[in-house]
């Protein structure tokens, strides 16, 4: 099956381990993330419905957009991305833009070039909700249309929604699939990376969860995969579940340069 990219770069993103996550995931009436990210999953999967959530309000709204303005959204995103805005006065000026408009619409533009033009493709946000990732320096961004344009297509069979996790798991549907991939772990102490939006991802929430997970797959409604570090506390955490474990190549470093192997788990609450 042909994998297809997501339009938004994204930390963490699940497109290297498409095939290990599409092997443990069942066939359903609906694949459910709580989560979403920048959607690889969804992007690659094959369910009659989805219902995809995540906590921030900017990344569901331009998803709402890019479903139901596709057209006009792309005419107008492809203006941002030109040789001209490839430079930090022009990044800044509309990254300040961006934090001081209140209209959905030119958010959701803002933050696609935002997305491609900055350090890393990082979403993050400071103390007071303004996104503070700095100026990529790339030679010329790429701008995803032919990925607009197929997640568009498959956005028809989805619904979009922004909400905490644990409200999205509380009305999953019987005979629904779960697809789990939240801020992960930290590997140590020093690696706590959980701050995607301006709220963080304790290791409470990560053991609420797993508590979730494991009541849908008992109450029978839904076969629930979790994505995460494999490390002590999450195989604690998810004790219950099949564990799979995989190897992932991933930046481990401050700076970024120094790429080593990082084992990762899927976690598989298989309804009784």
């Amino acid at each position: 099956m042909k994998k297809n990219r997501a339009f938004l770069k994204w930390a963490g993103g699940k497109y290297p381990i498409l095939d290990d996550i599409r092997r443990h995931l069942p066939e359903g009436d609906c694949l459910v993330e709580p989560f979403v990210g920048a959607g690889s999953v969804f992007l690659n999967t094959r369910y009659p419905r989805y219902i995809l959530a995540d906590i921030n309000n900017d990344l569901i709204s331009l998803y709402n957009i890019v479903q139901q303005r596709t057209g006009e959204f792309i005419t107008d995103a492809r203006a941002m991305f030109s040789a001209e805005a490839n430079s930090p006065d022009v990044y800044y000026a509309r990254r300040q833009r961006f934090n001081l408009s209140s209209d959905s619409y030119e958010r959701a533009v803002l933050f696609l070039y935002l997305n491609r033009y900055c350090y890393n493709g990082l979403c993050r946000y400071n103390s007071r909700g303004e996104f503070n990732v700095p100026f990529g320096s790339y030679r010329r961004p790429y701008f995803p249309e032919a990925e607009l344009y197929w997640f568009a297509e498959q956005a028809q069979h989805a619904t979009f929604v922004c909400e905490s996790y644990d409200v999205t798991l509380q009305k999953v549907q019987r005979g629904s699939v779960v697809y789990c991939d939240p801020p992960y772990a930290p590997l140590s102490a020093t690696a706590n990376f959980t701050a995607y939006h301006t709220n963080g991802f304790s290791l409470q929430q990560q053991q609420r969860l797993a508590q979730l997970a494991a009541m849908l797959a008992q109450d029978e409604k839904a076969t629930v995969l979790i994505s995460n570090h494999d490390t002590p506390l999450t195989r604690e955490w998810y004790q219950d579940a099949q564990l799979h474990q995989i190897a992932v190549r991933r930046s481990i470093s401050r700076s970024g340069g120094t790429r080593a192997k990082v084992n990762e788990l899927l976690a598989l609450y298989t309804r009784r």
